[in-house]
């Protein structure tokens, strides 16, 4: 969607948020109401299927910073009262008596005059520099979709691809994006002559709006598409398949261009966001491109040494342990962590935890009791017994 096109729209409105909401709560809005409205909880409700349109429209442009700051600034300049009249002008867009902004500096260099420099300056705000041709005020890049996966832990570390269904805005299959019934066409506009615009006078200015006749679209369907009544987009549900990377990181984004809505006029489709949901592993973490694990060992295994036998993502692998060891020391493994986009891998970072036993049979309990008695001479705490006895003589 063009800016041009924003002026009439309240996008905070149609979310429930207000304008200075964080793109969290942006986010959390549109998601609940995605949820509520979205085609496949409400078969053959229209009004759900508009709204799921809405929302998404509107999510299209305030979840993008870029779009959101071009929008608010919109808002600011010509009043964003969000109102049934569009940006707070009176009478509102094609009202009798009022006028219609939606277009009045984009096209003030065909104009003749008027605005001129003030045009060109402001010509960005809309979508396009003044002076640009008809197809620039007609086209508009479709919005931008997000929607979640979730994906077990082995998957983010190794990569995978995997089916995507989706219920979203797309080209209508039926009539092929024109809107018009098959085997029938859309008519040039005669207003506008098919420029999307109409240009008049107001005093000394001259202002180009869009055409009330055919919508700023240039055409006009005389015969819809029943399918997407000429609006030449329909929800349709669709499978993609989508090839997650290997490391990709719980919430992290995977853009697939030009997979969102379709656009209008000729321009390009907006792009699918899909955004990934890892699921914990009940015995692996990560730390970066490193996969950490905590193995259970004896006392004396790390006193006297030994080789135990760890588990990866691949199968298993022997770790020595030195004699000696401390408790809680990290060994790592090289090769066994995350697959990098080079080729190469991240470590298993294997961490040491000694285990006490609860209970002692007879013969372990006077094992351990002769091993004390021979380092009872050992102190392994000197300097806090040096403090002990500093102070209390």
């Amino acid at each position: 969607m063009s800016a041009r096109e924003w002026i009439g729209k309240d996008f905070y409105r149609e979310l429930g948020v207000s304008s200075d909401a964080t793109q969290e709560e942006i986010k959390k809005a549109y998601r609940k109401l995605a949820r509520e409205n979205h085609p496949d909880a409400n078969p053959g409700n229209a009004e759900a299927e508009k709204k799921f349109k809405a929302v998404s429209e509107a999510y299209g442009v305030l979840s993008d910073p870029a779009k959101r700051k071009e929008y608010d600034e919109a808002r600011q300049l010509f009043g964003g009262g969000g109102g049934p009249g569009g940006f707070g002008f009176p009478g509102g867009a094609g009202a009798p008596g009022g006028f219609d902004f939606g277009d009045i500096f984009a096209g003030a260099g065909q104009a003749g005059g008027g605005l001129g420099g003030l045009g060109d300056m402001l010509g960005n705000l809309f979508g396009r520099r003044a002076g640009a041709g008809a197809a620039g005020a007609r086209a508009q890049r479709g919005a931008d979709v997000e929607t979640d996966v979730r994906i077990d832990f082995a998957e983010s570390v190794r990569g995978a691809t995997l089916p995507l269904r989706l219920s979203s805005p797309a080209t209508c299959a039926t009539c092929g994006g024109s809107g018009a019934k098959p085997g029938t066409s859309p008519r040039v506009c005669l207003t506008c002559g098919g420029a999307g615009l109409v240009s008049r006078s107001q005093g000394a200015f001259a202002f180009s709006e869009p055409c009330r006749d055919c919508r700023g679209r240039g055409s006009i369907v005389d015969d819809p598409c029943p399918e997407c009544l000429g609006e030449g987009v329909s929800t349709r549900t669709r499978t993609l398949n989508v090839r997650v990377p290997p490391g990709v990181e719980d919430g992290q984004r995977i853009r697939l261009a030009g997979q969102g809505e379709p656009g209008r006029g000729g321009a390009s489709s907006g792009d699918l966001y899909v955004r990934v949901h890892v699921a914990p592993h009940p015995v692996f973490g990560r730390s970066g491109n490193d996969i950490t694990i905590t193995v259970p060992v004896e006392f004396t295994e790390l006193v006297l040494g030994n080789t135990i036998t760890v588990p990866t993502l691949d199968g298993k692998v022997s770790v020595k342990v030195p004699a000696g060891t401390a408790n809680a020391r990290t060994l790592r493994v090289r090769g066994k962590g995350v697959h990098k986009r080079d080729g190469t891998r991240g470590d298993l970072l294997v961490t040491l935890q000694v285990v006490i036993p609860g209970n002692l049979n007879g013969k372990a309990r006077a094992a351990l009791e002769s091993y004390r008695d021979a380092v009872a001479d050992e102190d392994p705490r000197p300097h806090i017994t040096a403090m002990v006895r500093e102070r209390g003589g």
